[in-house]
């Protein structure tokens, strides 16, 4: 895992970390608690809602079946995508009774290893690679088999939970007979309301990002957006104020398809993809001098010269509403609407901006204009702008 203790510049190497103020969800099942901590660790609210489960190796009859073909029948090549999956099926095939049938087959075959993580969990079960592409690239993996020829060849593709696409379609294209063999095989997850309470948060901006380790993750949660009838609101979030966080290109296959624009870390790994989010995040905030003061908006919370200022959820609805005009009166009328299930009384107003204030820790950042309202006390010489 990529060191991150220099991840963002002096004012923001503080206690609060980078992602202080920041709330992001997690969407991943597998390694969502090392992911979870990595972000947590910066200063991050996590709210962790699995869009799938992992149906355990050990009852997966499909992961079993391929193995029986695989012994009954040696394949002409071996793919092994991933060093866990490479792991787990051997160790399935262990409990299942075919674990040294499957190893001897697999010294007879040409076995690729994509990576040397997987090349490194190919020789720890006491085989050797016949070849590992250095760019860790499946495409590499393909045009090396195209090159060779694979008409007439039966090649076992170890897969991952993940489509790899074009892989197989192109192999099959090429005359070849194809063996999926499906490790670590996903479903929905059986406990909806962690994913419902995150499309929730989504939808109304209670989340700032949304990271996706795999593709399945990210078709599931677009699922289960649709048949909750919220999908475009769900794609509209996507598009403007939630950042879509994606570990690699195929994770954000069914993202873009729907033409969700996501970053992606230039190495594909847990580690990058937080250090990815560590600069992203912060350079979204809005950031405006005020009072003689450098605010700046995060999503639960703010920067005061540099001072991490939680503020709660009210708080941080008028403060949003204000520092869309910053310096500009904003009547009360205007943020009453702007507070969450406050009726039609503007006292509420006066509660939700007193205790604005507190929280911020500088009153003066806030001015009230007798019988107008409220605005931010920009300073005169910020070029600051009206913004929607």
């Amino acid at each position: 895992m990529d060191d991150l203790s220099d991840v963002g510049d002096e004012g923001q190497r503080r206690e609060h970390g980078p992602l202080a103020g920041f709330t992001v969800g997690v969407t991943a099942a597998r390694r969502a608690d090392e992911l979870g901590a990595l972000l947590q660790r910066r200063g991050a609210a996590v709210l962790h809602a699995p869009a799938l489960r992992i149906v355990p190796l050990a009852d997966d009859s499909e992961l079993m079946a391929a193995t029986e073909r695989i012994v009954d029948r040696a394949p002409d090549v071996v793919v092994a995508t991933t060093a866990i999956g490479f792991r787990g099926w051997v160790e399935a095939a262990d409990g299942w009774g075919l674990g040294d049938a499957l190893l001897e087959r697999l010294r007879t075959v040409e076995l690729l290893a994509r990576g040397p993580k997987v090349k490194g969990a190919v020789r720890a079960a006491g085989l050797t690679e016949w070849w590992s592409p250095a760019s860790e690239s499946m495409a590499e993996v393909l045009d090396r088999l195209l090159e060779q020829g694979v008409a007439g060849r039966r090649i076992a593709v170890q897969l991952h939970g993940e489509p790899l696409p074009g892989f197989v379609e192109a192999l099959r294209e090429g005359g070849a007979e194809v063996l999926g063999v499906p490790v670590y095989r996903w479903l929905p997850p059986e406990d909806l309301a962690p994913v419902d309470r995150l499309l929730d948060a989504a939808v109304t901006r209670g989340v700032d990002a949304v990271t996706f380790t795999s593709a399945p993750a990210a078709v599931s949660l677009l699922e289960r957006a649709g048949k909750r009838g919220m999908l475009a609101e769900l794609l509209a979030a996507f598009g403007q104020d939630v950042l879509p966080a994606c570990v690699g290109p195929v994770t954000a296959v069914p993202l873009q398809a729907r033409g969700v624009p996501t970053v992606q870390p230039e190495r594909f790994r847990l580690g990058p993809l937080v250090q990815l989010l560590c600069q992203e995040l912060p350079a979204r905030a809005r950031a405006l001098p005020v009072a003689g003061h450098r605010l700046e908006i995060r999503g639960h919370a703010v920067l005061v010269d540099g001072e991490l200022r939680a503020v709660p959820p009210a708080g941080m609805s008028l403060l949003r509403t204000l520092a869309r005009r910053p310096g500009w009166v904003v009547p009360r009328a205007e943020l009453l609407r702007a507070l969450p299930g406050t009726g039609r009384d503007e006292h509420a107003v006066e509660t939700a901006m007193a205790r604005l204030r507190t929280s911020l820790g500088a009153p003066k950042l806030i001015q009230t204009v007798v019988k107008r309202g409220y605005r931010l006390a920009l300073d005169p010489a910020s070029d600051a702008k009206y913004t929607d």
